[in-house]
């Protein structure tokens, strides 16, 4: 359940990064409600995938699901560069979340 739950708070982490980025510096209530709303809710089930995980495999799965999420959501929606660096540099980080749950007892 710890690993649901961690997953569901880097999904959030993705969605308070976007709607920050979609507020325009805290002008647009909306944006600025939902990543209030989710950023709380993000942490909040950190907290409880804390309970069962070591903090090092918790922390570092939450934000690179997040940095990864992000990525891919300025790519796919915000039309960002999607550069041959950018792509490898998060399959690397892909690749430490994929060793991080392989490396846990949980």
């Amino acid at each position: 359940m710890a690993w649901i739950y961690l997953v569901a708070a880097g999904i959030l982490e993705i969605i308070w990064a976007f709607a920050m980025k979609q507020s325009h510096g805290f002008t647009r209530l909306g944006p600025t409600i939902l990543m209030l709303v989710s950023m709380v809710g993000s942490v909040g089930l950190l907290t409880l995938a804390m309970r069962v995980l070591p903090l090092g495999t918790a922390y570092a799965v939450w934000t690179g699901i997040g940095a990864v999420g992000a990525f891919l959501v300025g790519v796919m929606v915000l039309g960002e560069a999607a550069s041959p660096m950018r792509v490898a540099a998060a399959v690397l980080i892909l690749a430490g979340l994929v060793l991080m749950k392989l490396s846990s007892s949980a």
